[in-house]
């Protein structure tokens, strides 16, 4: 692939994660789901240890969306994209926050990595795996951290 091809790849990449971003903040979940494959893959940050499929893309965005109490923020940072081939894959640092129905301030940076496929002619979501850090001596996840 020569440079002219990677640049044009990873700007449509861009674009996939950035209307991610949009879609979380207008909690349209029908939106979200254009972005992924029908073979989707996900290690969240919450239980179970995995899930598969768009069903599942779904009601987990659901359950996500309808946890909270006005906006969804997400801010993505240090965004890095390597793609060639038909195949990328991405890595961030994503701050989220708002409000949840039970009245608790969510503000909490993750790391999220996410592996894409081109079909169709379009970068379609295959993976994502979003984690935080754990203090080994507490077994606590560490939601305080920021970058």
């Amino acid at each position: 692939m020569n440079a002219g091809n990677r640049t044009t790849e990873e700007t449509e990449i861009r674009r996939v994660i950035e209307d991610r971003v949009a879609a979380l903040h207008a909690r349209d979940v029908d939106r979200l789901l254009r972005h992924y494959a029908p073979d989707f893959l996900s290690f969240d940050v919450v239980t179970p240890l995995q899930r598969s499929g768009l069903e599942d893309v779904r009601t987990r965005a659901e359950e996500w969306f309808g946890g909270f109490d006005g906006p969804i923020g997400c801010e993505i940072r240090d965004l890095s994209i390597a793609a060639g081939d038909g195949v990328a894959f991405c890595h961030s640092l994503n701050r989220v926050h708002g409000k949840t129905r039970d009245g608790a301030t969510i503000n909490m940076w993750v790391r999220a990595t996410v592996g894409l496929r081109k079909q169709g002619g379009a970068w379609l979501i295959t993976h994502d795996h979003t984690s935080v850090p754990f203090d080994v001596k507490s077994g606590q996840a560490r939601i305080d951290l920021e970058p």
